[in-house]
């Protein structure tokens, strides 16, 4: 079991394990290339959210769900682009830039609640 020691400034905690203990381990020479000197791991800060993250994605239900995406994010982000001006910013100063951004997401939304309540006409058939 290894200890908890510090975490760097660059979000990687670092665990070590107690020479005390490892004295006498007999693995010992395939965890160090030294008999005196103490094995580190080395381990992001995030790495446990990401692998819960990764074998959630990789169900069944997780592959569905990516599948869905480029018809739904994707798009969305593609038309918030396109069509409301996302690729270049009209303002200056970061207030400006995001109530922009936020009356286009509107723009957006408005835009589906319209297309939800009115749906399509069916084609006739013939």
């Amino acid at each position: 079991m290894l200890a908890y020691a510090t975490t760097d400034r660059n979000g990687y905690r670092h665990y070590k394990s107690d020479p005390a203990i490892c004295r006498d381990c007999p693995l010992l020479a395939s965890c160090t290339s030294n008999a005196k000197a103490q094995r580190t791991i080395i381990r992001h800060a995030w790495a446990d959210a990401k692998e819960r993250t990764d074998a959630n994605r990789l169900t069944a239900w997780g592959k569905a769900i990516y599948r869905r995406r480029k018809e739904t994010v994707e798009r969305s982000f593609a038309d918030a682009k396109q069509l409301h001006g996302h690729r270049y910013a009209r303002f200056r100063s970061l207030t400006k830039v995001a109530c922009q951004c936020l009356i286009a997401a509107a723009a957006q939304n408005i835009k589906k609640i319209a297309l939800c309540l009115c749906p399509k006409p069916k084609p006739a058939r013939a």
